[in-house]
């Protein structure tokens, strides 16, 4: 049941950079499509040995215990797919090019959901030990330390940009070191997580402003917060490695990373298409 939650929040994930263009029919139609075939298929390869198995990235040594890929750049790059299908809401982009901002209508349940979810990422990355040891103690730590940092990084860097603290942003922030950490919260010290949640609070800036600029609309962010963020932290999970870093873990990250990117997004777009 653990497991399915997961595989839940892969396909939950895509609502949001979907909103406010999809038919609730449309929503459970492709619920299904990347619960049954999607998702299933890429955690093979990375978790294929909780169950009968052993997928191949796996045995290559790949990294991400709580599925910083599996899960959360699944979604993203599902998202990405379903938003390049359905194109912009209108009103999103001027004829000159220029975005136009379309507000959430209540920053307090944002920030309530947010928050929320923070809660709820003590049990999605502790969880993932499947037992009842000392381990989590360090994972609730880490988990914890990258949110804030994320949260704080984005709030700054949206500042710098816009010339004023942003809420939106800050509260993404939070979700980016969330999703950063999720790979990583198990084999990193505290001191990383710091730095991982910082570094995506933000590439998360930057990725919403980047992909606003070749007229991507995602309403909540969630190809940034969960697709190049998930694909940061499982990238981090190489690099900042507490048994040690080399050239040759980063690689099996990284192709880890762009075999979720060819599996999912071409799988995902012939799926939206049809």
């Amino acid at each position: 049941m653990f497991q399915v939650v997961f595989a839940a929040t892969a396909a939950t994930i895509v609502s949001g950079a979907m909103a406010e263009r999809t038919r609730f029919s449309g929503y459970l139609v492709y619920s299904v499509f990347i619960s049954a075939l999607i998702y299933p298929i890429f955690g093979s390869w990375t978790w294929g040995s909780l169950y009968k198995g052993s997928g191949w990235l796996e045995s290559l040594g790949f990294i991400d215990f709580a599925g910083s890929t599996v899960v959360h750049s699944v979604g993203g790059w599902a998202a990405l797919a379903g938003a390049i299908v359905l194109g912009p809401r209108l009103g999103k982009y001027t004829k000159d090019g220029k975005v136009k901002p379309i507000l959430g209508h209540n920053i307090t349940l944002a920030a309530l959901g947010v928050f929320i979810l923070w809660l709820g990422w003590f049990g999605f990355n502790p969880g993932s030990t499947t037992a009842a040891n000392k381990d989590i103690a360090m994972i609730f730590v880490n988990t914890n330390l990258a949110a804030a940092a994320g949260a704080v990084l984005a709030m700054l860097t949206s500042w710098i940009k816009f010339g004023k603290p942003e809420v939106g942003m800050s509260l993404n922030g939070a979700l980016a070191g969330l999703v950063a950490i999720t790979s990583p919260c198990a084999t990193v010290t505290p001191l990383s997580a710091v730095l991982i949640g910082a570094i995506a609070g933000v590439i998360v800036v930057l990725s919403v402003l980047f992909f606003d600029k070749i007229r991507v609309d995602d309403p909540v962010g969630a190809i940034s917060v969960h697709g190049v963020c998930g694909a940061w932290g499982t990238l981090a999970a190489g690099i900042f490695n507490i048994g040690g870093t080399n050239l040759k873990l980063i690689g099996v990250q990284a192709l880890g990373i762009g075999a979720c990117f060819l599996w999912v997004f071409p799988t995902a777009f012939v799926m939206f298409k049809m």
